[in-house]
């Protein structure tokens, strides 16, 4: 098989980033993105300056605050950061169509067969990060390899602004020397077991035999044995249709009040519908997510009769969920909605029996979306909701 060349760009602290150049006052400071440590913010980027103080994305903002007194809070922009990642992505598509964005600020190319256009694999990653500080006065890191798990190992290995490229004669080595938490595929109970049988690093789990890691992990071993070797068939795909689409709510403060739980559910089921439609999507299943106030945390799913983007058919399923597993707890800290099972709308077959309170539902949705388009999300709600607020 042709050796592919496969480039794996990653954005340094992309929100903190784009604050910090947007408002040079931010700039050389301790800044994160995120929520108030009072509304149990969490900290959805830090600049590099406020990870030396141990900060990190997904640390609770209280956490955050805790280590660093000179913290910058800053509220997320993330319509700015959408409008960057299409420039970014634009940026991207200059060098091959075969571009795979994996979230706002990264993505991965395949640029095999490029080098006779661009230069060598160097002279690409090093022409597409001088673009990106030129046009869009940001940096990025980029890793260059035979595949996608070796290409995002790289862009992590010299960050930030770093360049690293991996011939495929130099994969082992170079993922020999790191721990196996660090490589894609080797989560938290994988890499808890192999630490049992004293594998800490990718290099000793080279020398480990497939036939042990078959017996041990099962069809999981083979899996571990070719991570081990950089070994990944997985090709960059231009286009990812999403599974599943959803949204959730941490409250400020722990709560016990069903109706606004119930309201809140409302709220999120309508979002997630209204993107739903945007996109021509619509789902055949509702998972709801609660969480208490002691941590734990449940998701409940439920297949729908038919496919649907409707907000209240997808509201009836999710309160039907919330009644059969709210089971006396007192307290909810996170409630979400989840719609799977995603398809597009011309995909459903048409109903034999019409059902005419889903047809002025739908005419009714059709108009409503058009008021949101034209006015803002908050033009339009239910009564019920605006009662509540």
């Amino acid at each position: 098989m042709q050796s592919r060349h496969i480039l794996h760009v990653d954005m340094d602290a992309f929100f903190a980033s784009i604050e910090q150049r947007d408002n040079p006052d931010l700039r050389g400071k301790p800044v994160v993105v995120g929520g108030l440590p009072e509304t149990r913010g969490v900290v959805a980027a830090a600049s590099y300056e406020a990870r030396r103080y141990g900060i990190k994305s997904a640390m609770p903002m209280a956490t955050a605050v805790r280590l660093c007194t000179g913290l910058i809070i800053v509220s997320s922009h993330h319509g700015r950061y959408r409008s960057v990642s299409s420039q970014l992505m634009a940026i991207f598509s200059d060098y091959t169509p075969l571009v795979e964005p994996v979230s706002l600020d990264e993505a991965y190319l395949d640029v095999t067969g490029c080098t006779h256009l661009f230069g060598t694999l160097k002279d690409i990653a090093k022409k597409i990060q001088n673009r990106i500080a030129g046009e869009l006065q940001l940096t990025a890191s980029v890793g260059v390899g035979p595949n996608k798990l070796v290409a995002k190992l790289a862009s992590d290995y010299r960050k930030p602004e770093g360049l690293t490229v991996i011939s495929p004669q130099e994969v082992e080595s170079f993922l020999a020397n790191m721990p196996v938490e660090k490589v894609w595929g080797i989560g938290p109970r994988t890499c808890s077991e192999l630490q049992k049988i004293g594998v800490t690093t990718v290099g000793k789990l080279q020398g480990i035999s497939l036939d042990f890691l078959m017996q041990r992990f099962g069809k999981h071993g083979k899996v571990l044995y070719e991570l081990s070797r950089g070994l990944d068939e997985r090709p960059v795909i231009t286009e990812q249709k999403a599974k599943t689409m959803g949204k959730e709510i941490t409250f400020p403060k722990d709560i016990r009040d069903v109706p606004r739980v119930k309201n809140t559910l409302w709220e999120l089921a309508e979002a997630v519908c209204h993107r739903m439609r945007k996109k021509g999507l619509v789902c055949a299943s509702v998972t709801l997510k609660l969480k208490y106030a002691d941590l734990s945390l449940i998701t409940r799913t439920v297949t729908l009769p038919r496919p649907t983007a409707l907000t209240v058919l997808v509201r009836e399923a999710v309160l039907s969920l919330l009644k059969a597993n709210w089971n006396g707890y007192p307290f909810v800290r996170l409630v979400g909605i989840s719609c799977g099972k995603l398809m597009e709308c011309g995909n459903v077959s048409p109903s034999l029996f019409p059902d005419e309170a889903m047809d002025k539902e739908e005419k009714i949705t059709r108009v409503t979306d058009n008021l949101k388009e034209k006015f803002g999300e908050q033009v339009v709600t239910s009564a019920a909701l605006l009662k509540e607020k």
